[in-house]
């Protein structure tokens, strides 16, 4: 019995299907670390107020800031929060 060419087609297509999708993983697992602060909230992607990535500058300043305001006395805490709800909330009618 001689080997074909039509019979190495179909091995040879099922090893090139697999490694092409073995290649799809370790390309969709470093976009996506990019990708996904560019994506709108609408589509799926962060919302408005996810805190930044950790490692950049901005991570660090929302770190301090954080750390500041827990640190504040608890009464100035209450204050802030009641002030902000109070001129967020909108009359039902």
């Amino acid at each position: 019995m001689s080997i074909r060419p039509r019979h190495l087609a179909v091995p040879l297509t099922l090893a090139l299907l697999a490694s092409g999708l073995g290649g799809c993983g370790t390309i969709n697992e470093k976009l996506a670390d990019g990708l996904g602060d560019y994506i709108p909230q609408w589509l799926g992607g962060l919302p408005a107020d996810a805190p930044p990535r950790p490692g950049t500058v901005k991570y660090d300043e929302f770190m301090r800031e954080r750390d500041k305001k827990r640190l504040e006395p608890a009464e100035a805490q209450k204050d802030e929060a009641a002030a902000s709800s109070a001129s967020s909330l909108d009359p039902v009618h």
